[in-house]
């Protein structure tokens, strides 16, 4: 069998080259990219030179440093967006089961910090909705990313058919209504009552202020943590805790551990945490 030629690229493309891509990403999105995303790169970034017309990746990464427009662009085509309804579904119980024990009168306030297309906050929106037995439960539902793409197609709410087959029939009939004509066939959206729970938002996790304000009971930062360093992982979870509840859940993706950080939070589920000290940090009126 023939194997391809690395060099047998429509772009040229070096180590050199890569090399910046890591620093730039890092910069903006405190993404670290190991040796092995080399290809994964350069397939991502390809239609971006096709899209400007430029002759080869250092021509690109020259038009990025001073073109603010691209930077946004850049970012976008690098961040990975792997996402699907009621992923690692052992989360979306354990938050039901919170419910049960919500007593407080206020809102209930979820933050979905990589909020992608959509699939993880209307999950939950879902979830919340069938624990309080209503269309319209009280609570609050932030849903954020970096990826202004993604977001955009958060807020619409449209879904290819297939992306909702693992679901209860009984769900989808709840709480997708189906394409009509030929522009929507094999399409679904989200009923209006979902997306009013939610408020999308573009944030990069790595601002020194996020756009947030009061506490959340739960934050779901799942298979994000995996693309920073362990130091920017705890300084990430330490802003974090300071926007919990002193009784919230912390929920984390399936291969993030917290083991360096067991001053914060501790283990109180699988991949789901708690303040490991609710009395070092600031709370609010709790009714």
């Amino acid at each position: 069998m023939a194997v391809a030629n690395l060099n047998d690229r429509e772009f040229s493309y070096t180590q050199a080259d890569f090399e910046r891509v890591r620093k730039i990403i890092y910069k903006k999105a405190g993404i670290n990219l190991s040796d092995s995303k080399k290809q994964l790169v350069y397939s991502r970034l390809a239609r971006r030179l096709r899209a400007l017309k430029l002759p080869d990746f250092s021509a690109y990464l020259s038009y990025l440093e001073n073109t603010d427009e691209e930077q946004q662009e850049f970012v976008n085509a690098l961040t990975t967006n792997l996402t699907a309804f009621f992923r690692e579904e052992h989360h979306f119980d354990f938050l039901a089961e919170f419910v049960k024990n919500f007593k407080h009168k206020r809102n209930l306030r979820v933050w979905c910090a990589a909020a992608s297309t959509g699939e993880e906050p209307y999950s939950i929106a879902i979830t919340l909705a069938e624990a309080f037995g209503r269309y319209d439960p009280p609570v609050e539902i932030i849903a954020s990313d970096i990826d202004s793409n993604v977001l955009n197609e958060g807020r619409a709410g449209v879904y290819n058919i297939n992306r909702i087959e693992s679901l209860s029939l009984e769900r989808k009939r709840q709480f997708f209504l189906k394409g009509k004509g030929d522009k929507n066939a094999g399409k679904v959206k989200v009923i209006p009552d979902l997306g009013r729970l939610i408020e999308f938002k573009q944030i990069n996790l790595l601002d020194a202020k996020w756009p947030l304000t009061g506490l959340f009971d739960v934050i779901f930062c799942r298979n994000v943590m995996i693309y920073f360093d362990k130091s920017t992982q705890v300084n990430l979870l330490e802003k974090m805790v300071k926007l919990m509840q002193k009784d919230g859940l912390y929920i984390a993706g399936h291969s993030e551990s917290f083991s360096q950080a067991n001053h914060l939070v501790k283990l109180v589920g699988k991949t789901v945490y708690r303040l490991a000290d609710v009395n070092n940090r600031n709370t609010t009126d709790e009714s």
